[in-house]
C-alpha cells in the first residue's frame, strides 16, 4: 500500500472509531428527543450531550451550570457551577479496543510508524472538533483535555495493536527490542520480564476476581436494584438510558471492588469510605446500582484482602519457569527475591494508575470526591503483591528443595 492510502486508510479508522463511540450515546439521546420530547426541542442540545458524555467517557472535564429545575432537583442554589472530573471508562474501554483492532489493520499496511502517526492525529482532531462543537455556556469541556485524552486512550490501542502484529509475526518491534536488550545478560532478561509478566498477571487475576464479586454482590442485591428503578418512576426508555450510563460506569465499579480486596477500599462522597472493614456512606443518590452495595460491617470482609495475594501467588508459579530457564545455575534465589519485589511495584503502579482513572468527581458538595485513593490503593495493592509473588516463587521452590535434602 503507497504511503497516500496508508494515511487516508489510518484517518478512516481514526473516523469509524470515534464515529462509533460517539454515536451509541447519540442515539439513546435521539429516541429521548424523538419520542420523550416529541421533536420539540433543539436537536443541537441532544447532540451536545452525547459529545459530553463521550468526553467525560475518556476523563475529560466538563463544567456545568445547573438551571433552575435541576438545581431544585438536588437541593442546589441556581446558577451552581458543577464539575464532573469522573470517567466513566466504558467508553474508555472501547475506545481502547476498537485502538487495537486499528493498530492491528495499520500494521498490515507496511507503513506502521506513518500510519500510526496518521491515526493518532486524525483521531485527536476528530476529538478537537468534537469538543468544540459541544461548548456551551450551560456545559463546557476542558478544550485541551478534550483534544488530548480520548486521542491518547486511542494512541495506546494503536500501541498495542502493532505489537499484537508483531509477535503474530514474530518480528517487528520485537526484534528491535531484543537488539537492544541483548547486552544485559540472560538472567536480568529474565528477571525483568518475569517481574513485568508478574506484576500484570497479578492485576489482571485481581480484576477478574472483582468482576465476579461485583456480579454477585449486583445478584444477591437485585430486589433493592428493582425498587430504586421503581422509586424514580421512569418510563421504559428512560430506564433503558439510565441503564446504559450505569453500563458505562461497570469497568469503574470493577476498579472498585479490587481497591475493596486491596484494603483502602473507595469513597462514595466526602467523609465516607467502602472497605473490608466496613461501609460508611452518607444519602446517595438515587442510582440503581448503588442499591447493592452491603451495609454496615462485614463479619469477613477482612478476608477479602487476601485476594491481591492469592493472586500474585498464582502469577508467581506461572512465571517461575520462564524465570528459572533464563536464571539458569545462578543466584536463583536473589533473582526470584527481585522478581518478586519489582513485580509488586510494577502490579502497584498500575493498580494506581487504574485507581486514578477510575476516581474524580461526580457532582456538587460532597459527591466531588467517589471512587479509591490511588495512592493508598497503589501501597496497598503493591505490598500484597509483593509478598505474593515472594509467597509464589518461594513454594515453587519448595519441592527442589524437598529432593535435595532427601539425598
Amino acid at each position: 500500500m503507497s504511503r497516500r492510502l496508508t494515511i487516508l486508510f489510518a484517518g478512516a479508522e481514526a473516523l469509524l472509531v470515534a464515529a462509533i463511540g460517539v454515536a451509541i450515546p447519540l442515539l439513546l439521546a435521539t429516541l429521548l428527543w424523538a419520542i420523550q420530547f416529541g421533536f420539540g426541542p433543539d436537536w443541537a442540545g441532544f447532540w451536545r450531550a452525547a459529545v459530553d458524555v463521550w468526553l467525560i467517557g475518556h476523563g475529560v472535564d466538563v463544567t456545568f451550570v445547573l438551571d433552575e429545575v435541576t438545581a431544585v432537583t438536588i437541593g442546589a442554589p441556581e446558577g451552581t457551577v458543577v464539575l464532573v472530573s469522573i470517567a466513566a471508562l466504558g467508553f474508555a474501554l472501547l475506545t481502547l479496543l476498537l485502538g487495537v483492532r486499528a493498530g492491528a489493520r495499520v500494521a498490515e499496511t507496511g507503513h506502521r510508524m506513518l500510519g500510526e502517526l496518521a491515526a493518532f492525529l486524525a483521531f485527536g482532531g476528530v476529538s478537537l472538533l468534537l469538543t468544540l462543537s459541544a461548548v456551551h455556556p450551560a456545559a463546557r469541556p476542558s478544550i485541551w483535555q478534550g483534544a488530548l485524552l480520548p486521542a491518547l486512550v486511542f494512541g495506546l490501542g494503536l500501541l498495542l495493536g502493532v505489537l499484537r502484529a508483531d509477535a503474530d509475526r514474530g518480528a517487528g518491534t520485537w526484534d528491535r527490542l531484543g537488539r537492544v536488550t541483548a547486552s544485559w545478560g540472560a538472567p536480568l532478561r529474565g528477571g525483568i520480564v518475569a517481574a513485568l509478566k508478574a506484576g500484570a498477571a497479578s492485576v489482571m487475576l485481581v480484576l477478574a476476581a472483582s468482576a465476579v464479586a461485583a456480579t454477585v454482590v449486583l445478584v444477591l442485591g437485585y430486589a433493592q436494584v428493582i425498587r430504586m428503578y421503581e422509586t424514580l418512576h421512569t418510563e421504559v426508555l428512560g430506564g433503558v438510558v439510565l441503564t446504559a450510563a450505569q453500563f458505562a460506569f461497570v469497568p469503574n465499579i470493577v476498579v472498585w471492588v479490587a481497591s475493596w480486596f486491596a484494603g483502602p477500599g473507595f469513597a462514595l462522597g466526602v467523609g465516607s469510605q467502602v472497605s473490608p472493614l466496613g461501609t460508611s456512606v452518607g444519602p446517595l443518590p438515587t442510582i440503581p446500582v448503588l442499591g447493592a452495595l452491603p451495609a454496615g460491617e462485614l463479619t469477613f470482609g477482612f478476608v477479602g484482602l487476601a485476594v491481591p495475594v492469592v493472586a500474585a501467588f498464582l502469577a508467581a508459579t506461572a512465571v517461575r519457569p520462564a524465570l528459572l530457564r533464563a536464571v539458569g545455575e545462578g543466584s536463583r534465589l536473589g533473582w526470584s527475591a527481585f522478581a518478586a519485589l519489582a513485580g509488586g511495584v510494577t502490579g502497584g503502579l498500575l493498580f494506581a494508575l487504574l485507581a486514578a482513572a477510575s476516581a474524580g468527581g461526580l457532582g456538587p458538595g460532597r459527591f466531588s470526591q467517589v471512587g479509591p485513593d490511588p495512592l493508598a490503593v497503589g501501597l496497598a495493592s503493591g505490598l500484597e503483591f509483593a509478598v505474593g509473588l515472594a509467597l509464589g516463587f518461594a513454594a515453587a521452590s519448595l519441592p527442589a528443595l524437598l529432593r535435595g535434602r532427601g539425598r
